[in-house]
């Protein structure tokens, strides 16, 4: 089954991260938001990795990079309520879910803050439970 990714979800992957294992054979038919592709890649650099190893690790992975749209922008807004600021909810973070609502495929992620939100149209898988 497809799925999209946030950008935690492939981070745990690419560092050998607890859940990196419930990742690993997914990815290839996986897909990730462009907006969340750029936090990955930013983390990498950040971390000391070239932008060309960045880069290469990332399309190792196999994952498809979808282009960010109107569309898209319209569905992070409206996820923009108070509860999921409280939260601590990124805009990557909606970035993702608005690609999965879109999408209508489940919305996999690292993050522990998303294991009981109540979103329409979401469903998320977490790899660290």
């Amino acid at each position: 089954m497809r799925k999209v990714f946030d950008a935690s979800a492939v981070l745990a992957f690419l560092y050998n991260e607890t859940g990196a294992e419930l990742v690993r054979t997914d990815l290839p038919e996986g897909i990730i938001a462009a907006v969340n592709a750029a936090e990955i890649l930013t983390v990498l650099v950040r971390n000391g990795v070239t932008l060309a190893d960045a880069s290469l690790a990332l399309q190792k992975t196999g994952l498809t990079i979808l282009d960010f749209s109107g569309r898209h922008a319209a569905k992070v807004a409206e996820l923009s309520s108070p509860i999921l600021r409280r939260r601590g909810i990124s805009l990557g973070d909606r970035a993702c879910m608005a690609t999965a609502v879109i999408e209508k495929l489940p919305a996999v992620t690292a993050d522990r803050n998303w294991s009981d939100l109540r979103v329409p149209g979401l469903r998320v898988e977490s790899i660290r439970g």
